[in-house]
């Protein structure tokens, strides 16, 4: 079925994919470019390239059979909470397990940008409520929790991409809080720089490592947030943006998270595993503490992309399983108190 838009006033000026893709919300721009160089999006009849800039009052033609439209990727099942939005932009809260972009070889299992772009295709549906195309603006790893920016229109895309890209001209601070093992030596508001650079690791696809030359300059600043026997709550400031970063700094200093089996010693932590004699009840299988990376992106400061004058700061609260697990921590593994088999030789020898 063809369709004929005309370009409203406040469009003009836009490229003609990006307005396809606003007419189109769910549909990928490299769909969308393919269809107008193959003739099927025409600007007042005639064909052009993707790249042409619209005028106000003139008319897009869409002639795409709806047969041919892929599959939208969008996450039926999962309910992101918006922690912040204006006319600009989303900061919403992304669950554990969901990856940000549709993965390669599991695209049937849904992800944020999917969630995300059924918020808008809701939204459109509701007259009363203002249409936008999402845009996600940055990522983090699947089993990571905590906060993104979505973009609502291009002009608000370009501003967030360069301060990702450029964060000493455009200030933005990401703040992660991380689980590791041991006992980090910081002093209580004393920060660590760790500088090492990183490269992609040429014998295992996905892993990133310490690279002695060749690597890209990497740089995450560290700070003790709480304390407990054995383990260590950080809170981690990326000041670059490399795959796996914090999670390479921390190992490759001694402190690998908690949970990463990728670059730590465990897939889950188990409560047995830090509460001396506890057993689950007869019959019953232990189930983890947590099973996913401790590693939650925590805090956001940024500036608005329409107002730079004013600074946005939005927070994450811990998810469920992060929360237990500091939790249990506090009650069995409290810094500064003795452990179990102490208290027990400390008992015994005072019954002497």
């Amino acid at each position: 079925m063809t369709e004929y838009h005309v370009v409203p006033l406040e469009r003009a000026g836009s490229e003609l994919d990006e307005l396809v893709c606003m007419l189109m919300p769910g549909v990928s721009k490299g769909f969308v470019r393919a269809q107008i160089r193959l003739g099927k999006v025409l600007l007042d009849g005639l064909p052009v390239n993707p790249a042409q800039r619209v005028r106000a009052d003139q008319v897009v033609v869409l002639d795409i059979d709806e047969e041919e439209l892929p599959d939208m990727p969008v996450a039926p099942d999962v309910e992101i909470r918006i922690l912040y939005e204006d006319d600009d932009l989303l900061v919403v809260d992304k669950p554990a397990g969901l990856a940000v972009e549709p993965e390669r070889w599991h695209k049937h299992l849904g992800s944020l940008s999917g969630a995300v772009l059924r918020l808008a295709l809701d939204r459109e549906a509701d007259p009363d409520e203002p249409g936008f195309r999402p845009r996600i603006v940055h990522r983090i790893d699947k089993d990571t929790t905590g906060c993104i920016i979505v973009a609502k229109h291009i002009e608000a895309e370009r501003a967030l991409r360069e301060a990702f890209s450029k964060p000493d001209e455009r200030p933005i601070k990401k703040t992660y809080l991380a689980l590791v093992e041991g006992e980090h030596p910081l002093e209580d508001g004393e920060t660590e720089t760790i500088e090492l650079a990183l490269r992609p690791d040429a014998k295992k696809s996905g892993r990133t490592i310490v690279a002695s030359s060749g690597g890209k300059p990497s740089v995450t600043r560290v700070q003790v947030a709480q304390r407990f026997r054995g383990h260590t709550l950080l809170a981690c400031e990326p000041k670059t943006g490399r795959t796996h970063q914090i999670r390479v700094h921390l190992a490759a200093t001694g402190f690998p998270l908690v949970v990463d089996s990728l670059y730590g010693r465990r897939d889950a932590l188990f409560l047995s595993e830090v509460k001396a004699g506890y057993r689950p009840k007869r019959g019953r299988v232990e189930r983890p503490l947590i099973d996913r990376l401790t590693l939650h992106a925590s805090a956001l400061t940024f500036r608005s992309p329409s107002e730079p004058e004013r600074e946005i700061s939005v927070e994450s609260p811990l998810p469920a399983d992060f929360a237990r697990t500091l939790k249990q921590l506090s009650k069995v593994r409290r810094h500064g108190a003795p452990s179990q088999s102490r208290r027990a030789d400390h008992g015994r020898r005072g019954n002497r």
